[in-house]
């Protein structure tokens, strides 16, 4: 045993060399690795798919009698979703329609009116001129009497009755200018009633058509449509239920727009930066299919800081945890049409560093995006139906 020791000892000492300098080149192969390749890269695999959950909801309350899609279903932005019993709906509609034919015609009331107060006033102006004249004579015959009265020319019951004429023609002309300040009185209303506008542009008619339109709408409204495409999920209403404005009836997930949201750990952020190119990985296809997407933006703060409850850290056991921001990965259209996800599947992100930020549409308007960053045609009601029956009511309630 003494004799085979010395024997052994270079075997050994080149096997912990050629051992060392494994390491060691293992080590170096690694370093430069990172130097070149890895350090460009920052991944996780706490990363999400997220979308859109759109409400849909009513906008008048109403008994569901029709439900024109169930979950799983994929329909297109417009579709009907739910119908409503429109009996009430047409009722307040023809009630509407009738107050407009009403207005119409006791607003034209007013205007045919101007006329006939305008002949009033005239026959007043008349009976005061006659009034005058008629107080004037009896006055000249007076006067004509109190001077044959030295002369005995003329009785007394001649001056008496002389003297009630005068009284009487004096009553009638009062009488008759408070009648024609009356009727100016009420010309004056009523013009104040019409001036500047027509039977059509009275504002009474145009409340009355307002209500018209109101009850169009709400009667338009009955058909709950889908203000986005995409898939149904979480249908609550059920036929016959009683709904009200708001009730959440359905969800509607646009599977086209969805995005993920990955969330990295503060160390991890130095260099990320909106634009950059992220190459994703869903567990639902596994690493066979491969997305490539781009980084839309970083969250203003952590998630602790919008959760519900915010850690309170001030508190005496206070235990640093590295925190992580959400960033949220704009993902390829095509490459979604073609490898469709789910809202929640769970991701793999790898963010190159090294690529060039594209710059987005929000950059280029300075911060502000030029166009709403979504919106719907849906509620664009076409007024045109209904205009065109209020034109007809007022025309067929207004005399020629």
């Amino acid at each position: 045993m003494t004799a085979s020791s010395p024997s052994n000892s270079p075997a050994r000492t080149r096997l912990m060399l050629w051992a060392t300098g494994i390491f060691v080149l293992a080590g170096l192969l690694y370093g430069a690795w990172w130097l070149i390749f890895a350090s460009h890269y920052e991944s996780t695999d706490d990363a999400y798919v997220h979308g859109n959950l759109v409400q849909v909801s009513a906008q008048i309350p109403g008994t569901v009698i029709a439900i024109g899609a169930e979950e799983t279903q994929t329909i297109t932005q417009g579709t009907r979703l739910v119908t409503l019993d429109g009996s009430d709906t047409d009722i307040a509609l023809a009630q509407a329609e009738a107050a407009l034919a009403q207005t119409v015609r006791r607003t034209q009331t007013l205007f045919v009116q101007n006329d006939a107060l305008a002949a009033d006033v005239a026959v007043g102006e008349a009976n005061v001129e006659q009034a005058d004249t008629q107080l004037s004579k009896a006055r000249n015959d007076l006067q004509r009497r109190n001077a044959l009265r030295g002369t005995g020319g003329v009785s007394g019951e001649e001056l008496l009755h002389a003297q009630v004429a005068v009284k009487s023609a004096e009553a009638s002309l009062a009488q008759a200018r408070a009648g024609l300040a009356a009727a100016r009185a009420k010309l004056a209303t009523n013009q104040a009633l019409t001036r500047g506008s027509t039977v059509a542009t009275h504002p009474d008619v145009l409340q009355a058509a307002d209500q018209v339109r109101q009850a169009w709408l709400s009667s338009v409204r009955t058909h709950v449509l889908a203000p986005v495409g995409g898939m149904v999920a979480q249908r609550s209403v059920q036929l016959g239920q009683r709904i009200q404005p708001g009730t959440s009836l359905m969800t509607i997930v646009p599977l086209d727009s969805l995005w993920v949201e990955a969330n990295f750990k503060e160390n991890q952020l130095d260099a990320m930066q909106p634009g950059q190119q992220v190459k994703l990985v869903s567990d639902l296809y596994g690493s066979k299919i491969a997305y490539h997407g781009t980084v839309a933006g970083i969250a203003a703060g952590s998630g602790s800081a919008f959760a519900l409850l915010p850690a309170q850290n001030a508190s005496g056991n206070w235990i640093k945890v590295i925190q992580r921001v959400p960033v949220r990965i704009r993902l390829d259209p095509k490459e979604l049409q073609a490898h469709p996800l789910r809202v929640g599947l769970s991701m793999t992100a790898e963010v190159d560093l090294s690529s060039t930020p594209e710059q987005t549409d929000a950059s280029r308007q300075g911060g502000q995006a030029a166009e709403p960053a979504l919106s719907t045609p849906v509620y664009d009601h076409d007024p045109a139906e209904v205009d065109a029956r209020i034109q007809q009511i007022i025309q067929d309630n207004t005399a020629s």
